[in-house]
C-alpha cells in the first residue's frame, strides 16, 4: 500500500504544480480587479509563493461571489500543500479549508467535472497521509468521482490526465499492466494540442505532466 500511496503523492503534486501562465482577454480595455487580483495570485503562485497566492484569491472569492474560480485555486493550494504535510493538525486544517472552498465554488458551478476532480484529489490527500485510515472510505469515492467528471466532460484532456493518473496508481498497487492507460495518456496529449478553456483563468494545465509519464512510464 505505501508504494502506491508515494506514487499518488508524487504524481498528484507533480500534476498541481504546473501552474502555466493564465492569459486575460485580448481586449484592449483596462483590466478589471478582478482580472487584476487573479493575474497578480498566479504571479505570486509562479513565484512559488503559493500562501501569499491562496490568501489572495480568498479575497478575491469572497468579492466576488458569483465566480467558481477563485475558491477553486483556494482549494487547490491547499490541497497541493498538503501532500508533503507531515502534521495531522495542520493537515486536518489545511484540507477542512479545502473543503469549505470546493463546497462554495460546487454551489456556484454544480456538475462542474474541474471540481469534482479537485474533490477527488482532496480525497486522495487524505488517503495518501494515512492509507489504512482513509484508503476504504476514500478510494472508492475518488474512483467515482474520477468516473463521474469524465463522462460529464469526456473530451476535457486534463479530466482524462486525472483519471489516468489515479488508474495507473492503482494498476501499480495491483501489480496490474498500464497499458490502457497509456492510450488515455496519449488520447489527453493529442486533445491538449487544440484545448481551449472555457473562459479566462480556467485551468490550462497538464500537458507537460501527461508527457512527462508517457516518457517515463509508456515504453
Amino acid at each position: 500500500m505505501q508504494n502506491v500511496l508515494t506514487y499518488l503523492s508524487i504524481v498528484l503534486t507533480a500534476f498541481f504544480m504546473q501552474v502555466e501562465a493564465q492569459t486575460t482577454s485580448t481586449e484592449v480595455s483596462k483590466p478589471t480587479k478582478y482580472q487584476q487580483g487573479m493575474q497578480k495570485a498566479f504571479k505570486l503562485w509562479q513565484e512559488d509563493k503559493s500562501w501569499e497566492a491562496a490568501n489572495l484569491f480568498e479575497r478575491i472569492a469572497t468579492a466576488e461571489t458569483d465566480k467558481w474560480l477563485p475558491p477553486y485555486y483556494v482549494a487547490q493550494i491547499n490541497i497541493i500543500n498538503s501532500f508533503t504535510e507531515k502534521d495531522a493538525a495542520k493537515l486536518k486544517a489545511q484540507l477542512d479549508k479545502a473543503q469549505n472552498f470546493i463546497n462554495d465554488a460546487t454551489a456556484i458551478s454544480k456538475g462542474n467535472p474541474e471540481l469534482l476532480v479537485l474533490q477527488a484529489q482532496l480525497y486522495t490527500a487524505w488517503i495518501v497521509f494515512d492509507g489504512q485510515q482513509y484508503g476504504m472510505t476514500y478510494s472508492p469515492k475518488a474512483a467515482a468521482l474520477y468516473n463521474q467528471a469524465l463522462a460529464i466532460a469526456p473530451e476535457n484532456p486534463r479530466i482524462i490526465l486525472a483519471k489516468a493518473e489515479w488508474d495507473i496508481g492503482s494498476a501499480k498497487y495491483f501489480n496490474q499492466t498500464i497499458d490502457t492507460y497509456c492510450k488515455d495518456l496519449q488520447r489527453a496529449i493529442e486533445l491538449f494540442a487544440n484545448f481551449k478553456p472555457e473562459g479566462e483563468f480556467y485551468p490550462t494545465y497538464g500537458e507537460k505532466r501527461a508527457k512527462q509519464i508517457v516518457a517515463e512510464s509508456c515504453k
